[in-house]
């Protein structure tokens, strides 16, 4: 089975890394705190899962998972990830991130820099317009009625490919929405962030959004400038 490599291990890392485990995969977790901190999640996983470093973790990866806060953007394992098919999760959020201009003009995409920073890897959008709960309640076996669909993005198709298979692993369509520079469609405070797994404001029963409704959502989606 596929290694899946963490980059970070906070509420979307930890719910990813659980599925990946329930599915077969093996998965090795890291944060910016060490690998001891993660001794009691690595015990809850179990033997398919291990704690290790950043870099560690990226190179052990068959395919990777960058979840950290924009702001530690430039503390990403460049080197070990490279070749590699990276899955991010990264939103922008100026109250934690500080105000990063060219987000704010809208001149780029937060995946954009991602690739950026990753140059020599095949950056992914994913994971990042679902609420972390609603992921973990929301994965169904492949041909359920009531499966849900997450929204992808990026400029490799090879990438994105293999980034389906593994949703499809643990329990998800996927619907390709185009290049990283799509990427605006599902950030904060768009039709397609996370309210779309979401019937109202009852948070507690999560919606699996099929295709169709994902699709309408991200075409809804409006710059900030257009709000």
């Amino acid at each position: 089975m596929t290694t899946i490599g963490l980059i970070g291990a906070g509420n979307i890392g930890s719910t990813v890394a659980r599925l990946a485990v329930d599915a077969g995969h093996d998965v090795v977790l890291s944060n910016s705190r060490g690998p001891e901190t993660l001794a009691d999640l690595v015990a809850d996983l179990g033997p398919r899962a291990r704690a290790a470093t950043r870099e560690e973790a990226a190179e052990a990866a068959d395919l990777a998972v960058v979840t950290v806060p924009l702001k530690a953007l430039g503390d990403l394992p460049a080197g070990p990830l490279a070749g590699k098919v990276v899955m991010d999760t990264i939103n922008y959020y100026p109250d934690r991130d500080g105000h990063v201009a060219a987000l704010d003009d809208e001149s780029t995409t937060t995946s954009e820099m991602v690739q950026a920073r990753l140059a020599d890897s095949h950056v992914v959008k994913a994971f990042n317009n679902i609420y972390f709960e609603h992921l973990a309640a929301l994965a169904r076996p492949a041909g359920a009625p009531d499966r849900a669909t997450l929204a992808i993005a990026g400029d490799d198709p090879d990438a994105k490919t293999r980034v389906a298979a593994f949703l499809d692993d643990i329990g998800y369509d996927a619907y390709d929405y185009g290049a990283l520079a799509e990427g605006w469609r599902t950030q904060r405070d768009t039709a397609a962030y996370a309210a779309l797994y979401v019937d109202g404001d009852d948070w507690s029963h999560p919606v699996p959004a099929d295709a169709d409704r994902v699709r309408r959502h991200l075409e809804a989606s409006r710059r900030y400038r257009d709000m």
